[in-house]
């Protein structure tokens, strides 16, 4: 699916992460229905840990509830399973396969996102295909383990710099809190425990879809 306007658009706004973790109340569908009637731009499916079988039956359900509220839909890893739930695109870390090793029809059917944590690492994402790119932790993160400290709005602002035009996306320890320096700073931003975690998700996705378009604003 190609939405009518610039995907790249929906790229620099909310991404709230479907994730397949045990310790949220919700399942990954049900937390991408409350990520879109909140007004997230994207919804990503991450089940690090769940079978191909029934992450294929996540995404086909996430699909169908993203194109009918025309939100971006991708698919944290695999880009087997993002072409088979029909995924607008991909998001790979640095241990999967590299957006350069995936199949030139594939990326001109997927959208390519690409995760960062070091100034080297933004370095090399700037030679390869791909349409945005990721950086963190930002402010530190409980949802997800990562090897590397908090990196700062400083940085992501020089990482913004380095990636134009590229869309960049900012993720980690994000919340209502902070996502506003996150969007001053010209990023989109991704987060998990901030819906995921919510007493009310529909109304926690709203107030930070809110405060990101303060952030543009100011």
């Amino acid at each position: 699916m190609r939405l009518k306007a610039d995907p790249l658009d929906w790229l620099r706004g909310l991404h709230v992460l479907a994730d397949a973790a045990s310790r949220w109340k919700h399942d990954p569908p049900q937390q991408a229905e409350h990520a879109c009637a909140g007004g997230a731009s994207v919804v990503q499916l991450r089940a690090k840990e769940a079978p191909d079988r029934e992450v294929l039956a996540w995404g086909r359900e996430i699909r169908q509830i993203t194109r009918a509220h025309n939100v971006l839909f991708i698919v944290n890893d695999r880009f087997d399973l993002a072409l088979a739930t029909e995924a607008d695109g991909v998001h790979l870390g640095q241990t999967d396969l590299p957006p350069d090793r995936i199949p030139e029809d594939v990326r001109s059917r997927l959208l390519i996102g690409r995760s960062t944590h070091t100034p080297e690492q933004i370095r090399t994402v700037c030679h390869q295909p791909v349409d945005y790119v990721a950086f963190g932790p930002l402010f530190g993160t409980r949802s997800k383990h990562s090897p590397f400290g908090p990196r700062g709005v400083p940085a992501l602002e020089e990482m913004v710099r380095r990636v134009a035009p590229l869309p960049a996306v900012a993720i980690g320890g994000i919340d209502v809190t902070n996502i506003t320096e996150v969007r001053r700073a010209g990023a989109g931003a991704a987060v998990i425990s901030a819906v995921a975690g919510a007493d009310d998700p529909v109304a926690a996705t709203r107030k930070l879809v809110e405060s990101m378009r303060k952030g543009a604003e100011t």
